[in-house]
């Protein structure tokens, strides 16, 4: 019998279904889960993501803002897929090679529609950038997805 409660079990599910998703096989990133209306993820820059000025581009900031905010909110959502309908971003400070973390907050919502937000903290512990999105029930229930999973 495990010690774990449905809401931890929900949040190791979303975990999972983070390192199911596709997209996730072109980053060296890693989610966590510590609580609910929170989420951490840990990632690494390399030169494959820089722009033609040798920094990383727009790109992995707004991947991994939207998935930090994205993920902080869906712990709220114990039954769907939530989807971003927007997402705006600021971009704070270029970063170069190193390890950077995501961290996600719920700000507010909790039936059809949720806010969250995200900031970037690189290496030195220097904020690089910060996002705020709006994100909505999908008709999607959870536990059809197959990186999804709640272990008993």
């Amino acid at each position: 019998m495990s010690d774990e409660s449905g809401a931890e079990r929900h949040f190791r599910a979303l975990e999972r279904l983070y390192a199911s998703a596709p997209i996730n096989r072109l980053f060296l990133s890693r989610l966590a889960i510590p609580e609910e209306g929170q989420s951490r993820i840990a990632f690494s820059v390399r030169e494959d993501v820089y722009h033609a000025a040798g920094a990383a581009h727009g790109t992995i900031y707004f991947k991994m803002l939207d998935d930090a905010a994205f993920y902080a909110a869906n712990t709220l959502a114990t039954d769907r897929f939530l989807l971003t309908t927007s997402f705006n971003l600021h971009f704070t400070k270029p970063v170069r090679a190193g390890e950077v973390i995501a961290e996600g907050r719920w700000v507010s919502g909790r039936k059809r529609v949720f806010v969250a937000e995200s900031r970037l903290v690189d290496a030195q512990g220097d904020e690089i950038g910060r996002g705020t999105g709006t994100f909505m029930r999908s008709r999607i229930p959870l536990f059809t997805l197959p990186g999804y999973s709640v272990q008993p």
